[in-house]
Order: C-alpha cells, then sequence, then structure tokens
C-alpha cells in the first residue's frame, strides 16, 4: 500500500495572545491520500486556517508532526501552494503577469514563466483577459487568476482556506463546479477549509470534523458521490442525507462556539 501523500501526528498549536496562552489544536491526526479531495470543517476558532497554515509551513507546530510523503514539514515549498480567502492580486500587474509571479518568486525567469501564463489561464477559462488587470474582472474572474497563479508551481498539495467566502451565491456555485473541474484534471491533493456544509459535501472525498478550540478531529465523514459530480449532484436525495450528516455531527459545535465567544473567552 503507497504512503500517504500527508501525514499528520499529534499535531498541536499553541499561540501567546495578550500575554495569554491560546490553545488552537491539540493532537490532531490525520493521513490524507495522494489525489485525495478532503474539507475541513468546523466551528468559528476551531482552528482550521491555523491547520493549513501549520501543512504550508508558514507557522511551526508546537507539538507532534506533519509529513509530506514522509518528509517532515520544516518551512513552505513548492510542493505546496495556498489559496487564500482573498485575491490578493497584484493590481499593477496584468491578470497573465499575475499568474506568472508565484514561477517567478520560486526562481524561474520571467521570460519564461510569462510564457507559461496562457497554458494556465487556458485552465481556468480566463486566456482571453491575460491582458487585463483585476480591477477589470469581476471577484469569480480574479479568484479563478488566484488558483491559476496557486497552480503555476504544480503543487502536489493546493491548499485553500474558504478562498470562495467573499462571492455573490450564484458565483460561488459556479466557481465550485469549475473547481471540480480543474481538480478532476490535475489530480492534485487538496485540504480545503470551509463553513459551508453543501460545498464540502459536493467537492470532497472526505470531510474531516473540527471540535471547538482547542480543535481536535470529531468525526470523519466519506462522501462517496459518484463523480465527476455536477451542480445537478446538489439536488439528489443522497447529497440532502450527507448534508444533515455532517449537519448533525457539527451543530452542537457551532452552539458550543458561539456560547464561548458570548462569554468573552480568548
Amino acid at each position: 500500500m503507497a504512503a500517504p501523500k500527508l501525514t499528520i501526528r499529534a499535531l498541536g498549536k499553541r499561540f501567546t495572545r495578550q500575554n495569554a496562552e491560546v490553545e488552537a489544536l491539540r493532537d490532531i491526526d490525520m493521513t490524507i491520500a495522494d489525489g485525495e479531495f478532503v474539507s475541513v470543517l468546523g466551528a468559528s476558532g476551531c482552528g482550521k486556517s491555523t491547520l493549513l497554515r501549520l501543512i504550508d509551513g508558514l507557522v511551526a507546530p508546537s507539538s507532534g508532526e506533519l509529513l509530506i510523503d514522509d518528509v517532515a514539514v520544516d518551512g513552505p515549498g513548492p510542493d505546496r501552494a495556498f489559496v487564500f480567502q482573498q485575491d490578493r492580486l497584484m493590481p499593477w500587474r496584468t491578470i497573465g503577469d499575475n499568474v506568472a509571479l508565484g514561477l517567478e518568486l520560486h526562481g524561474t525567469p520571467r521570460k519564461q514563466a510569462r510564457a507559461r501564463g496562457p497554458e494556465l489561464l487556458d485552465i481556468v477559462g480566463l486566456r482571453a483577459f491575460a491582458r487585463h488587470y483585476p480591477h477589470e474582472l469581476s471577484g469569480g474572474m480574479r479568484q479563478r487568476a488566484n488558483i491559476a497563479r496557486a497552480l503555476a508551481v504544480d503543487p502536489d498539495v493546493l491548499l485553500m482556506d474558504e478562498p470562495f467566502a467573499a462571492l455573490d451565491w450564484q458565483t460561488r456555485e459556479i466557481m465550485q463546479s469549475e473547481l471540480m473541474r480543474i481538480w478532476q484534471e490535475r489530480q492534485r491533493t487538496v485540504v480545503f477549509v470551509t463553513h459551508q456544509i453543501d460545498e464540502a459535501v459536493y467537492l470532497s472525498d472526505r470531510i474531516v470534523i473540527l471540535t471547538p478550540r482547542p480543535g481536535r478531529v470529531k468525526a470523519e465523514v466519506r462522501i462517496d458521490l459518484p463523480r465527476p459530480r455536477t451542480l445537478e449532484t446538489k439536488r439528489t436525495p443522497e447529497f440532502g442525507r450527507y448534508v444533515d450528516e455532517v449537519w448533525a455531527q457539527i451543530e452542537q459545535e457551532v452552539r458550543d462556539s458561539i456560547a464561548l465567544e458570548l462569554t468573552g473567552a480568548p
């Protein structure tokens, strides 16, 4: 049996804020297979984004270990790419040049990096907009460019932190479908953070549910809906049953998180 792409063992993270220690994650154990699409769900403040930053190497764990292809993560690397909630495109660069930026930062000569732009923009359906600037594109188009920029470095692991949260409902539906298409073509390992249960069910092979802070793995739900999936998949009874199953697992966590926020606890 092949080794997993991502292995997390007893992972913990603590921060110091305003002279108080905050435990964000505790004893996270998880394995993710090569090419698997895994979503992470949980109440606000449960450490979902912190988990992504640990995988990317942007922050170091306080305890435990994190391995990619059995090699310990000790910082950011070209085998991972991060898609944030905001597109963070450089406003003074064209869309084509923004997509090439990731390659340039990894040492690819500018001319060679920019030559790859059209191919990458083809993947996200934006080739015709290569010479446009970010302010000339809609929110959904900018986020597609953001995904293309992440794919430019050809990462083994794509980390996505609520990438569609700022989009309107209709655009978000289309972007989910676009991401599904891209993932099926590229077959990269994806760890996707979201608050939307239906989004997680639609996209994922598996959903990992975290408890309120400190975040721990409460449950995992495997999504056995057939692929390829279309937006029509969301209208099926099977889809609805998965949404209900995940909500049953997460409802109390959401209520607990709201209660914690009302107490003003750090």
